[in-house]
């Protein structure tokens, strides 16, 4: 990594375009991250069902699977500002309709998850179409900046947020949603002031093959599906984050405020890293760099996994957090930069199909795993496993293990 120099660090700053879509990610990330705490409160609160808590996240997780290669190919078709204005539009629409329902209790458990299968709806339509949108506003030399940038929004929000919510459910569901409402508002707003800096490009006419060319173009890119595979399957193996209450409770034997440290430990590393990035971006040998920190996480997981001691398990998940988000800023740059732009929606979409696919199921394979073979032996496992697959990838894509640069010019 090579510093800048001071014109340099200030060059993103003098985008104003990206300035505005920094702020309207911010803001709608925090509203998602506000409102998912309160849906578990309330719903909890009227059923007294764990399992209504996980069903929360099917809800959320089905959109953004179902969704996921139309809306890559809508994000191609339309202009991309257009369709994630309209989407955050609906959020805040969702947000103030759980907000008057929840004030007049107008609600029941059925009504509160229809609304929030509405808004993940709209969320599975933006996200892919956010992530296509950023590549327009910024020069390709500051692209991995500007996503390094755009990370600390959103692990920010994944840090502040939950609290934010959880202090304002104080004054009640409704007040959340009101304000969560109002933070969906203001990204709309600053999006619907936002103007790209490319000129428009054709679009095709929607068929079969142009919502499924996002998966062709990918399989005829070694270097975008290493990049993105990578990430699944280190993810998948290496999800030790999903058993933190075990670990806390009867290895570190610790409370809910220990609880409450561990699972915040991987968003401070990783907010820590996207600081560092977006002054400091990788500039040479990207590709050793994204498959060292991959082995990193894995070695972070072992140490994790086999720690007896609180301090030394929470510097583990700081460093696991901080070497996943070195990662995910060289595959999300790696993504748009090897994509024309006519095809980032598509690409985006199955990208984030990977991502979501990684997270949901790393928790569920963590989950079978240490049913078997206890909690301890199935992070081992996972954390060997991602040792593995870094050895087994850095093998089968040596383009990506040979990439200098992240931009190719």
């Amino acid at each position: 990594m090579a510093g800048t120099s001071a014109t340099e660090e200030n060059a993103l700053l003098q985008h104003t375009g990206f300035l505005e879509y920094w702020c309207s990610r911010l803001c709608s990330m925090f509203a998602f991250q506000m409102v998912s705490v309160a849906v578990g409160w309330q719903i909890y609160d009227l059923t007294h069902r764990a399992l209504d808590l996980g069903v929360i996240g099917l809800v959320q997780f089905i959109p953004s699977l179902v969704l996921a290669l139309p809306a890559g190919h809508v994000a191609d078709r339309f202009e991309r500002r257009r369709i994630v204005l309209l989407c955050q539009s609906v959020e805040a629409a969702a947000a103030l309709f759980l907000a008057v329902g929840s004030a007049f209790r107008w609600f029941d458990e059925e009504a509160i998850l229809t609304v929030i299968f509405v808004g993940g709806c709209a969320r599975a339509f933006e996200f892919p179409t956010m992530s296509a949108l950023l590549p327009s506003l910024v020069p390709t030399t500051l692209l991995s900046r500007a996503m390094a940038a755009g990370s600390s929004a959103s692990m920010s929000a994944m840090i502040i947020g939950p609290a934010l919510g959880g202090f304002l459910y104080v004054a009640g569901a409704h007040v959340v949603y009101g304000a969560s409402a109002l933070l969906f508002a203001a990204a709309a707003f600053l999006m619907w002031r936002l103007r790209t800096e490319s000129p428009a490009v054709k679009r095709e006419p929607p068929t079969l093959r142009t919502v499924f060319a996002g998966i062709t173009y990918i399989r005829r890119r070694p270097v975008i599906l290493g990049a993105i595979s990578l990430d699944l399957f280190a993810v998948l193996l290496g999800g030790a984050t999903a058993l933190l209450p075990v670990f806390a409770r009867d290895i570190l034997h610790t409370g809910p405020w220990g609880l409450g440290l561990l699972r915040a430990a991987p968003a401070v590393g990783a907010l820590a890293m996207s600081v560092y990035l977006a002054h400091r971006p990788l500039t040479r040998r990207v590709g050793y760099t994204m498959f060292y920190s991959v082995a990193g996480f894995g070695l972070a997981t072992l140490v994790f996994a086999l720690s007896t001691s609180f301090l030394l398990s929470l510097v583990a998940l700081l460093a696991l957090g901080a070497l996943d988000m070195i990662s995910m800023v060289i595959r999300a740059a790696l993504v748009q930069l090897e994509t024309p732009d006519e095809m980032r929606g598509r690409v985006s979409a199955v990208n984030a199909i990977f991502i979501n696919t990684s997270n949901q199921l790393g928790e569920f394979e963590s989950g079978i795993t240490a049913q078997w073979w206890g909690t301890v032996p199935a992070t081992v496992v996972g954390g060997l496993g991602t040792l593995l697959v870094v050895s087994l990838w850095m093998w089968w894509f040596p383009e990506l293990r040979r990439r200098e640069r992240l931009e190719t010019t």
